[in-house]
């Protein structure tokens, strides 16, 4: 693993960020599909992987769909629905409707909104689990009181607050929708993510802690709800001999071949989740000492699945580093490192990290939309990180903090040279 001046060598084998990890059921299930000829939305593999979904997570009903985002923009549409009544042809159920939305997320969370005519109003990020902040979530209310629909993620796996979230959403006659699709196995006072919104929604992306390739899962206890997105993610087909269809319907229903991979990892979940808090711990005792912490959780009440290891550099010890749109520049300095420099050195060893998730609020399609921050500010303050005392704490992180190599295939040894990789920038 060294060259003969003592310097690192490159990784052989590409370390990913997060990527499948499989482990022999997947094909079973899928060659099961293929010698039944069931290659089609509907199947036993679906049907499983729905009664195995619902019952880790602990709700009465799971809707297979093509993927997460499917998911939440029938969740936007069923919550639109039950808030301001059905919408007319063409026209989003949340037409023109203001929405309280996660800031620092995947764009995935915020899109289906948008979908349904909705205006997102983003609602900054809080310091304990790197979640939406409850004290400007309440904020928001005073400014925007009509707001009756809020959209939380849980970042990288870590529960967010929810119990306060929902006694603000409680108090202001407001549906939650819960996009859980980072934290599947994530828990929150004994409970399992994708339990606490009107409509829930998880992910089987790629690079999920459990994967399909593709395909997501709508989360419900009310029958009602399963029933119509069963019907809208088939094309709204009418129960009648011909194609009859009297609403709007989407062709978002999972593949049953999908459906088996899904089947095949369920399994694995709790074990998935172990490996993936493992490489947690190793980075967290690995980088003591180090003028960096991790990315921090509610120890007390919350258990993440720790889907990505993420790293935040103290303020002290970022060196001076400046983002365009697509470009990042920065100057080394001694002792101090920033994530651009890190990410560059990690990618020079073939193994992968990313930068946190862009806020919503800093991305060109949503630039203009509402941002509220605990202290009621919000746009105009795009220096506040160099000014000090930052109130913005979403971009805050973003200009911070990395995503590190999470993937539950590295080993042990791997690890401990990403680790000295990491030392080696602060030198």
């Amino acid at each position: 693993m060294f060259t003969n001046e003592g310097i690192f060598e490159p990784f052989k084998e590409k370390v990913w960020l997060s990527s499948p990890t499989m482990h022999g059921e997947e094909m079973i299930y899928m060659q099961e599909a293929y010698e039944t000829n069931w290659m089609s939305t509907v199947g036993k593999n679906i049907n499983e992987a729905e009664r195995m979904t619902a019952e880790k997570i602990g709700c009465r009903y799971a809707v297979a769909l093509s993927c997460g985002t499917a998911a939440l923009h029938l969740a936007a549409r069923l919550a639109g629905e039950a808030i301001y009544g059905p919408a007319e042809t063409g026209k989003g159920a949340l037409q023109g409707k203001q929405v309280f939305c996660s800031d620092m997320t995947f764009d995935a969370t915020v899109n289906p909104v948008v979908y349904e005519g909705g205006v997102p109003v983003f609602i900054d990020t809080e310091r304990d689990t790197w979640n939406m902040d409850p004290i400007a979530l309440e904020k928001a209310f005073e400014i925007y009181p009509d707001v009756k629909l809020i959209v939380i993620a849980h970042l990288y796996g870590t529960p967010g607050k929810i119990d306060e979230i929902r006694v603000i959403a409680k108090k202001h006659g407001a549906l939650i929708i819960e996009d859980a699709a980072e934290s599947f196995g994530a828990s929150y006072k004994g409970v399992q993510t994708g339990n606490f919104g009107s409509f829930n929604c998880i992910s089987f992306n790629g690079n999920k802690i459990i994967t399909g390739s593709s395909g997501g899962m709508f989360l419900t206890d009310s029958l009602e709800a399963a029933n119509k997105v069963r019907k809208w993610s088939t094309q709204s087909r009418e129960n009648a001999a011909w194609y009859q269809h009297e609403e709007l319907g989407y062709n978002y229903r999972m593949s049953n071949v999908i459906a088996g991979v899904v089947r095949g990892q369920l399994p694995y979940l709790e074990e998935h989740i172990s490996q993936k808090k493992a490489i947690y711990e190793r980075y967290r005792k690995g980088l003591k000492g180090l003028a960096v912490s991790m990315n921090p959780y509610d120890a007390e009440n919350s258990e993440p699945n720790f889907w990505l290891s993420c790293l935040l550099i103290n303020e002290d010890a970022m060196c001076r580093q400046v983002r365009g749109e697509q470009e990042a520049l920065y100057i080394s300095e001694k002792g101090k490192s920033c994530p651009t420099e890190i990410l560059e050195v990690l990618a020079k060893h073939n193994a992968e990290g990313r930068p946190i998730w862009k806020p919503m609020h800093m991305q060109p399609i949503y630039r203009m939309n509402g941002f509220i921050t605990r202290d009621g500010n919000g746009r105009g303050r795009t220096n506040a990180y160099i000014e000090g005392g930052c109130t913005d704490v979403g971009m805050d992180i973003f200009h911070r903090g990395l995503c590190l190599p999470s993937d539950n295939k590295m080993t042990a040894e791997q690890q401990d040279i990403i680790i000295e990789l990491i030392k080696e920038c602060f030198a």
